[in-house]
């Protein structure tokens, strides 16, 4: 409705003024409410609505004809039977935004679930001198509109006889300018919604942004603010759109200039292009560079055959050692067999193939060879293996030898001690162990002992579940190496006899803690949790002295073990984590602290598992694999040498090559020298001037392109020289004589700022005059209850209060509407909406629900107050939206009543299109 709004712009305040009716006199106060002779008998002619029909239209697949009468018009019926959608019609088909309704933010949602369209026709009168196009459209206008289920909608303006008039939105906008048809006034038409907003709201700026509405006074507020900056940019503007034409001019001036100089720049490119083309020929520096490149790969060619050399010496160091110990392995295999056969091996034994879990653990990549030699072992005797690995140890050279024999040593001394704990577990924590306790035993019985140590710890507690042995190791860590002395006396005496097993710095660790029967009350700081246990939950320990320990050294009351890395994260880094607990650790042994996170670097269970022989199996394929390295390396040093001699051919291929390439470029020197000087002798006749290029042949030539291009489309943009010169001087002359002229336009504007000064006094005084006249008939409708009322309004804050006392006047104070009962608040809120019917006008008046939480008499009294208002202003229309039945109305030829029927029920109605024989 944006070009309704630049309609009103050019309206006086005194034609503003025009549209409201005057303040009655006195006398005519008592007629103002009454059915004498006094009233305005006269019908409206232009603007009123004769007939509306509906279809698809919501939830409605058919609504009316309905036939509305001049001056107050009822429409009744219950809730759902159609009474808002007749009045959302009316605003949508007159122009209507989609959200003015407050029924949706798109058009769309008013076409019928399951149509493709939905269609509204309203017939407004077009009588009398006031008619618009009387001669085209006859004494009624027709309007249909049809909206798509896509949102758009389409407009079809007919005379009264159906010839279609047109069918642009922008007729229909001046039909509703001339009729002064605002469906965006809330008091031309007024919805519930609308209602709610402004009327019933709890602030004092709705009440007010409604008052401006209605009045269009805000329309006047925007316009005036409009011409005002509108003066401002043409102020402004008008010699700046001059100038920038002149500067156009004198630009396109300036580059005839440019045109000399770009021509000049050309020319000297030419030059330089010239002995660019002299400095290509010069192929002695193309010379000294290949032979840089020679001497560069003579030099990594001399390096490489000096490695390949040092290869080659090391393998002939090393053949006869490899002979050697070949012969020595054939050797011990012949050994081997004869001594199988000698302790009659009597059943074949089959090849398992079958890896066993801990194999997981090595992460490593065997090849053919590898493999075919793990069926040789796993068909072996475990007494052959240790006489195996040793016969493969001597094949290799003496320092890698002996790194190996440390290591096999390391490894067979692991693989005896988990050989003897097939019968004593306390072989597992080292093949010092049994020796050492069987010393402190010895020492006990000899009375050595106030009380007798206890360790190692690890061999004295039991797991629960065998899953958290890995756990439970990487939480005790050396502890389960650790002994326990009931006094430092015993410290003392076990450090001696651990000096005869153990060195200095390796021994295990002596707690020093007095020995008590019981073990510790940790009820009041220990973990508990319902799905995990804790480390001290997760072991059987007989000893008192053992958890005691434990439980001082590492804390384990307070320790939880949760097999799930990802369910220990979620218990341990929550905010709700479990009270008293510090630490946690998963089933591979990892640590979770609250805000932290450790991987373990242990990977198996070395002291509590209680598969023994999985541990042998995994100890003998781990030392198969050291000794597979070392052979790999023996077979990595000859693919190496392999290597170095196919890269000393290339290079003396690629030698000779270069080689051959320079006598080339000597043989050629003499004929380029020929070429660059014949082109030193071209290149002195464009430019005599010998001249050092720096840049390339390729950039001069790329930048000469350009700037002949560049030179080509400014002369055919810019035109003849003599024509850009005319052009610039009129340019010129005339910026010049608009200058003048401004000067002279600046008094015209100070006119224009008096003459905005003096409309925006008169709409002020319009403002206060409109606000005293809605005071004066809001204090008049509220007498005709008893009641008295106050509206203050604060222009500027933009602000209206209404104060309201019901019953009799002094004798209690002025309230707001909100302390008022919903009667009450609902007739004084209709006693506002009659007060601004006085003070503006429009051809019709819609009023949804009026007398919503009124009670009886409030709805009486206001009815009949509007009613004396309908009777009093027969030149316009009202129509009243109600649930209520309307019974009680006199019968008048003024007022009718449009009853719909219940949603569940046919409306009975005549075909769309059709009017009504009335």
């Amino acid at each position: 409705m944006s070009k309704r709004k630049s309609s009103n712009s050019g309206l006086t305040p005194d034609k503003r003024s025009r549209l409201s009716q005057p303040e009655p006199s006195e006398e005519d106060k008592t007629d103002y409410f009454s059915s004498g002779d006094g009233m305005n008998t006269s019908q409206s002619e232009v603007g009123i609505i004769e007939s509306i029909s509906l279809k698809n239209f919501m939830c409605h697949s058919l609504l009316g004809p309905f036939k509305f009468g001049p001056n107050v018009n009822f429409v009744v019926g219950n809730n759902g039977s159609g009474k808002s959608a007749v009045l959302t019609a009316l605003i949508v088909a007159l122009g209507g935004k989609a959200n003015t309704t407050n029924r949706g933010s798109s058009l769309k949602v008013f076409v019928k679930e399951g149509e493709s369209s939905a269609d509204v026709s309203i017939t407004l009168r077009n009588r009398g001198h006031d008619a618009y196009k009387p001669e085209v459209f006859g004494q009624s206008i027709n309007i249909d509109l049809r909206i798509s289920s896509e949102g758009t909608r389409t407009y079809k303006l007919k005379s009264k006889t159906g010839h279609l008039v047109s069918s642009k939105k922008e007729e229909l906008i001046s039909i509703l300018d001339h009729f002064n048809i605002q469906v965006d006034n809330p008091v031309s038409i007024l919805t519930q919604e609308m209602s709610k907003h402004f009327l019933h709201s709890k602030k004092e700026g709705d009440k007010y942004k409604f008052f401006m509405k209605a009045t269009q006074l805000d329309q006047m507020k925007e316009d005036y603010s409009y011409i005002m900056k509108t003066k401002s940019m043409t102020q402004n503007t008008t010699l700046q759109e001059l100038k920038r034409k002149y500067q156009e001019k004198e630009e396109r001036y300036k580059n005839l200039a440019s045109l000399d100089e770009m021509q000049h720049k050309l020319d000297e490119l030419k030059n330089q292009m010239a002995w660019a083309l002299v400095r290509n020929h010069r192929q002695h520096n193309m010379i000294s560079d290949c032979m840089g490149k020679v001497q560069e790969a003579n030099r990594i060619f001399r390096q490489l055959q000096d490695q390949l050399e040092g290869v080659t010496d090391r393998m002939q160091q090393l053949q006869p050692q490899c002979a050697e110990l070949k012969s020595r392995v054939q050797a011990r295999n012949r050994d081997l067999k004869a001594a199988e056969v000698h302790n009659h091996i009597k059943e074949k034994r089959s090849i398992s193939l079958v890896v066993p879990k801990c194999w997981v653990s090595l992460n490593l990549k065997c090849t053919t060879k590898m493999s075919l030699f793990l069926i040789l072992i796993s068909s072996i005797d475990r007494s052959h293996f240790a006489y195996l690995v040793i016969l493969l140890f001597s094949s290799f050279c003496s320092r890698e030898k002996q790194d190996l024999q440390r290591a096999m040593e390391s490894k067979r001394r692991n693989l005896a001690a988990m050989e003897n704990s097939r019968n004593d577990q306390l072989c597992r924590f080292g093949e010092h162990m049994p020796p050492l306790l069987r010393a402190i035993d010895e020492a006990d019985r000899r009375g050595q002992f106030k009380k007798k140590p206890v360790g190692p710890l690890g061999f004295c507690i039991r797991l629960r579940d065998p899953e958290l042995g890995l756990a439970v190791e990487c939480c005790l860590k050396s502890l389960m190496l650790a002994f326990c002395c009931d006094n430092h006396a015993d410290e003392r005496e076990l450090q001696r006899i651990m000096s005869r097993y153990f060195q200095q710095g390796r021994r295990p660790q002596i707690i020093v803690s007095r020995f008590t029967n019981t073990v510790y009350d940790v009820r009041s700081r220990a973990v508990y949790h319902p799905e995990y246990p804790t480390v001290l939950q997760s072991l059987d320990i007989e000893n008192p002295v053992v958890a005691n320990c434990l439980i001082d050294m590492r804390g384990i009351e307070t320790i939880l073990l949760i097999k799930n890395a990802k369910d220990a994260r979620r218990a341990m880094q929550s905010v709700n984590r479990p009270r008293n607990c510090m630490e946690a650790f998963t089933r591979e042994g990892d640590q979770v602290y609250y805000n932290r996170y450790y991987s373990s670097e242990q990977d198996r269970v070395r002291y509590l598992s209680k598969d023994i022989e999985e541990e042998i199996r995994f100890e003998n394929i781990k030392s198969i694999f050291e000794m597979g390295f070392i052979s790999e390396r023996f077979s990595n040093s000859d693919k190496e040498l392999a290597r170095s001699e196919l890269h000393k051919k290339h290079y003396e291929e690629n030698r000779k090559a270069h080689v051959d390439m320079i006598e080339t470029l000597k043989t050629n020197l003499n004929v380029k020298d020929q070429e660059l000087q014949a082109s030193i002798a071209k290149a002195s006749e464009i430019c005599p001037e010998r001249l050092d290029v720096r840049r390339t042949a390729k950039s001069l030539d790329s930048e000469i392109s350009r700037l002949r291009h560049k030179i080509n489309t400014q002369q055919d943009q810019h035109g003849h020289r003599d024509i850009i010169v005319r052009q610039y001087h009129e340019a010129k002359e005339n910026f010049s004589n608009i200058a003048r002229q401004v000067k002279g336009l600046e008094a015209f504007i100070r006119q224009l700022t008096d003459i905005m000064n003096t409309r925006h006094n008169v709409y002020t005084k319009m403002r206060m005059y409109l606000s005293v006249r809605c005071k004066y008939y809001f204090n008049l409708m509220l007498s005709q209850r008893g009641y008295i009322g106050k509206m203050t309004f604060d222009h500027k804050n933009d602000t209206l209060s209404i104060s309201v006392l019901p019953g009799e006047g002094g004798k209690a104070n002025l309230s707001d509407m909100r302390s008022l009962s919903g009667g009450e608040r609902s007739f004084s809120t209709v006693c506002f909406v009659l007060s601004l019917w006085g003070i503006a006008e429009g051809p019709f008046c819609a009023l949804d629900e009026f007398d919503v939480y009124m009670d009886m008499v409030n709805r009486r009294i206001s009815m009949d107050m509007m009613l004396k208002i309908a009777a009093s202003q027969r030149y316009r229309q009202f129509i009243f939206l109600t649930p209520q039945s309307m019974s009680s109305l006199p019968v008048n030829s003024l007022i009718r009543i449009l009853r719909l029927k219940d949603p569940d029920r046919s409306q009975s109605a005549l075909p769309f299109g059709q009017r009504n024989p009335e």
